[in-house]
């Protein structure tokens, strides 16, 4: 009975130590960390992948199960911290795009146009709601999350159960993903900075040349639809490309 009671206590420890990891990732990850969704449906779906991937991982998670609370406090905070680190690194490429969707919309005059957010709680130029939306929905049929559940399987070989939380192997993460998914976004978005500088230059030469005539609000609209055609035949590659490359750099993290 004895045998049975800490069998059960053991088999209880690793299945929590599992879902600290996946569930503090399923936290901080796009789409299942949005406002939109409710607490319970995040709740349940995180305890359903724990489950899932359990039993892959059980030969990873249950040898190191201790029950001593000197050893298990300290195992879940770093559980907690490697499925929150897995989860805020896929979170910041997100950021980078809905930061560079912010930065075209302004690039073409439509920052004065917003609305509520759909996956966010705070108002969003609807030109950035347009790409953050679209590309999350991209990720999605992409497989998206089955590229964050292979990091999770594979994040159990980098940084075992019994192993602490590395924050300077985390912190050297974090800043190559800042600027890995900066130098991706700008290169995205540049053919509109490039509208917006020629576009602008251009404005305030004609302005120069004729200043009676009120050149900046008469051409605030032909650049606007300049910006709206630019968007029309660029988008689609922008987002497949952002796709191609969020995967390819998921992998290498």
């Amino acid at each position: 009975m004895i045998n049975l009671s800490i069998l059960s206590q053991d088999v209880i420890i690793a299945a929590f130590l599992a879902f600290c990891r996946i569930g503090a990732c399923f936290m901080l990850m796009p789409a299942t960390s949005s406002q939109r969704v409710p607490l319970q449906v995040r709740l349940f779906v995180a305890i359903a992948v724990t489950a899932g991937m359990l039993t892959f991982l059980w030969d990873r998670i249950y040898p190191f199960a201790d029950p001593r609370p000197a050893v298990l406090a300290p195992m879940i905070a770093s559980e907690l911290l490697v499925g929150g680190l897995i989860g805020a690194m896929t979170r910041l490429y997100m950021e980078a795009l809905r930061f560079i969707g912010a930065a075209i919309a302004m690039q073409i005059g439509l920052t004065s146009i917003a609305g509520p957010a759909i996956e966010e709680a705070e108002p969003q130029a609807a030109l950035a709601e347009i790409v953050s939306l679209s590309a999350l929905l991209f990720l999605f049929v992409f497989d998206f999350h089955h590229e964050v559940i292979r990091a999770l399987v594979a994040s159990y070989t980098v940084a075992p159960v019994n192993v602490f939380f590395n924050p300077q192997a985390a912190l050297v993460d974090v800043t190559d993903t800042l600027s890995d998914s900066f130098f991706l976004v700008l290169r995205l978005g540049s053919p509109f900075v490039a509208y917006a500088i020629l576009v602008n230059l251009t404005i305030g030469f004609v302005n120069k040349l004729t200043p009676q005539i009120p050149i900046y609000f008469i051409s605030l609209p032909f650049v606007i639809a300049g910006g709206v055609i630019l968007f029309y035949f660029g988008v689609g590659t922008m987002l497949s490309l952002f796709a191609d490359s969020f995967a390819d750099m998921t992998l290498a993290r």
